[in-house]
């Protein structure tokens, strides 16, 4: 399949043959589905908090991160461009395609935290953004003469407008961070970026660090990382051969958030708040984020906590009692199923499953209610083992032409607004290889075109998908608000972002 300058090529970008053959091979037979035993909802599978409950999990939470006896971390994917933001815009600009969103746009261009840089761009070129015509407007928006937008990633936009100044994303996840991410006035934030985008990215957190120190009364420890070229997937044909460059070279194409798997695993924190970094809002409605990341995380650290303890009691001797209070555990606590055969196995056989489930990464989930928004579902779903477990699950997982599996998957009463809550170290505080606790069989294809040719693209496992399926996972409900994603432009003229 591949000559010898290919296999070179390969290997120059940190991978091997047998890895893409892999690949390919999946393109050929494609991903498995996943089979949905059911949805998981409030009471089977997803936890809906008490008040008395969130009071009790944050304070244990404040008093250990206080302490210092816990390293916190939050790590926010943060490299995808904005270009899709701006769809609308762009089609105005370069095709004279005009909707109700571009309308809008202008309408209400005053309100946007950006207005007064446009502004400014502008009037630097001798031209009064209040009498010059839409489509000059739009193009110092969108490119390099202006503002640039239009290249620039989400994390670098100006969002919000608060009295003296205005916020990018990366400033109100600095600020987010120093509210729950702060151990002992510590406050790491992990960033992963693109290379083209980096020096922006740190350029910004050299300028507004000693001003957000200042404010919270906190130091911050900010850091980037790359998604590795080594995670690139390669591309074929619609016959499934290899796609070659013109100079005959192999095309490998970025594999989606699966492949920052690599950059989570080499973090050392023991908890990891992980969040997307279009999710933000403004200072007067952060209460219920901060409130809800503090619980997750609250309990992560409880079920840590009684897992390394069952953990310890299988060391110490494992007998009858102990497997039928472990069993009530997974099934009723931690959602997992043991195979229909369990009853059979001999109590080595038992403790050696109790052991492998709970000797995993752990993650709490935030599920809020549906509203029809794209996006991985919470479900139960069956396992290569025989057991069934929790799983967030995308619509490509599903078989949606089967009847029984496509009602399984529109039944679903919550998603997943990538809000999540991990563990990563074993109970010796040493970190887990999270690389065998995925699923490679979730990967996803996708359809493209380059260069006037159409091709096939591969994903890797989903980070909180595939990449996550073998974790013990918690589902826990979270409100509404605390989902507030900026897909186009025009969401930041919502309330929540005003």
């Amino acid at each position: 399949m591949f000559i010898e300058k290919d296999l070179q090529q390969i290997q120059e970008r940190g991978s091997d043959a047998t890895v893409v053959e892999e690949q390919v091979h999946y393109f050929v037979n494609g991903f498995p589905f996943l089979h949905l035993s059911k949805a998981a909802t409030v009471g089977d599978g997803i936890i809906r908090l008490s008040d008395a409950q969130i009071e009790l999990v944050i304070k244990a939470f404040d008093k250990s991160s206080a302490d210092g006896e816990v390293a916190l971390l939050k790590f926010v994917p943060a490299s995808g461009a904005a270009t899709r933001m701006f769809k609308s815009l762009f089609s105005f600009l370069q095709e004279d395609k005009k909707d109700k969103s571009v309308d809008e746009f202008f309408a209400r261009l005053t309100e946007f935290a950006f207005y007064e840089d446009l502004k400014a761009s502008m009037a630097s070129d001798g031209i009064d953004i209040s009498s010059a015509d839409e489509k000059t407007t739009v193009s110092y928006f969108l490119l390099n003469k202006g503002l640039g937008y239009g290249e620039l990633p989400k994390g670098l936009l100006k969002f919000h407008n608060y009295d003296n100044r205005s916020r990018t994303p990366l400033e109100e996840h600095l600020v987010e961070g120093a509210h729950y991410a702060n151990a002992g006035s510590n406050v790491q934030i992990h960033f992963t970026v693109s290379p083209e985008h980096r020096d922006k990215f740190e350029k910004l957190v050299v300028e507004v660090l000693p001003t957000y120190q200042s404010e919270f009364g906190v130091k911050y420890m900010v850091s980037f990382s790359e998604q590795k070229s080594s995670t690139d997937t390669i591309a074929v044909n619609m016959d499934n051969s290899p796609y070659r460059e013109k100079d005959g070279g192999l095309l490998f194409r970025p594999a989606g958030h699966g492949a920052l798997l690599e950059n989570l695993s080499q973090l050392d924190a023991d908890i990891i708040f992980i969040k997307n970094i279009d999710n933000v809002v403004p200072d007067r409605i952060k209460g219920d984020t901060v409130t809800y990341k503090k619980a997750l995380a609250g309990i992560v650290l409880e079920f840590q906590k009684r897992i390394f303890g069952y953990l310890d009691k299988l060391s110490a001797g494992a007998d009858s009692s102990l497997f039928s209070e472990l069993d009530t555990f997974f099934r009723e606590e931690l959602c997992v199923v043991p195979p229909a055969t369990y009853d059979s196995w001999s109590d080595d056989q038992k403790k050696e499953y109790f052991v492998a489930k709970l000797d995993r990464p752990l993650r709490a989930c935030g599920m809020v209610k549906n509203q029809g928004e794209p996006g991985g579902g919470p479900f139960w779903a069956e396992n290569a083992d025989g057991s069934s477990s929790l799983q967030i699950v995308e619509s490509a997982q599903v078989d949606v032409d089967n009847e029984q599996q496509n009602g399984i998957f529109k039944n679903s009463t919550h998603f997943n607004p990538v809000d999540l809550v991990c563990a990563i170290k074993n109970k010796d505080g040493e970190l887990y290889d999270l690389k065998k606790f995925r699923d490679p069989l979730t990967g996803f294809i996708t359809y493209k075109s380059k260069d006037g040719k159409e091709l096939k693209a591969q994903e890797l496992p989903g980070l909180w998908n595939g990449s996550m399926a073998n974790w013990n996972t918690l589902f826990v409900e979270v409100p509404l608000l605390t989902f507030n994603p900026v897909k186009t432009v025009n969401d930041l003229l919502r309330e929540q972002h005003q």
